[in-house]
Parts: structure tokens; C-alpha cells; sequence
């Protein structure tokens, strides 16, 4: 499978499972956890959506020209993703809070993967 597909199947991928947890958020955890967790669960869901349409971009400018970078911020993207948003995830279901302590590491790969986005693009064909 080509790059630009793979992204963008990982980019639906994440949005279909984005939008399935923020309807598991708002209708099944409301009344399970706490306001403070369910904030938490839901910066999960959003950073999630964002990055899944972030993929569908990378997958659009591969089809431009392909670069080192934007191959790096694709898998930058998916890595952070699952960082970012599944430690929130876990957080918020175990409760564990020192599980927040990683959810930093996700944030550093998905700012990494909007700077190799944006020197991709600008060093693209």
C-alpha cells in the first residue's frame, strides 16, 4: 500500500474512532466519571479528530511529490495520536493520574509532525 493511502486510511481510521469515543464520552461516561475526567477524555477525542484530518492532509500532499518529511509527519501524527490521546484514554478510565505524565511525550511527536508537515510542504515539489 502506498504511503498516501496508508495515511489516509489511518486518518479515516482515527476519525471513525474519534467520533465513536466522543459519543461513548458525552452519552456513556457522563454519568460515570467525574467533570474533571470527562474534560480530560474529551481533549483526548479532540487532539484525536484534529490529527486524524491532519493525516488525511499528509495523504493529500504526498500525492503532490513525496518527501522525507511528510513520511515523518505522518508516522509522527500516528505515533503522538496514540500517545496523546490513548493515555487520556487510559487516564480517564483507570483514573490513574500518573499515566498523565506520558501524554506530554504524544504532544512533542504531534508538534513534531506539524513542523515536518510544514517543511515538507515547503520543500515539496
Amino acid at each position: 500500500m502506498s504511503a498516501d493511502r496508508r495515511f489516509a486510511m489511518l486518518g479515516a481510521l482515527f476519525a471513525l474512532i474519534g467520533v465513536g469515543a466522543g459519543a461513548f464520552g458525552a452519552h456513556g461516561l457522563k454519568a460515570r466519571v467525574s467533570p474533571e475526567l470527562l474534560a480530560i477524555f474529551e481533549t483526548g477525542v479532540r487532539y484525536q479528530i484534529y490529527h486524524a484530518l491532519a493525516l488525511l492532509a499528509v495523504s493529500l500532499w504526498l500525492r503532490q511529490g513525496s518527501h522525507r518529511a511528510l513520511h515523518a509527519a505522518g508516522w509522527l501524527f500516528v505515533a503522538g495520536t496514540l500517545v496523546f490521546s490513548g493515555s487520556l484514554y487510559v487516564l480517564t478510565a483507570t483514573g490513574v493520574h500518573w499515566l498523565g505524565a506520558i501524554t506530554p511525550i504524544g504532544g512533542t511527536a504531534l508538534l513534531a509532525g506539524w513542523a515536518c508537515l510544514a517543511w515538507g510542504v515547503a520543500r515539496g515539489r
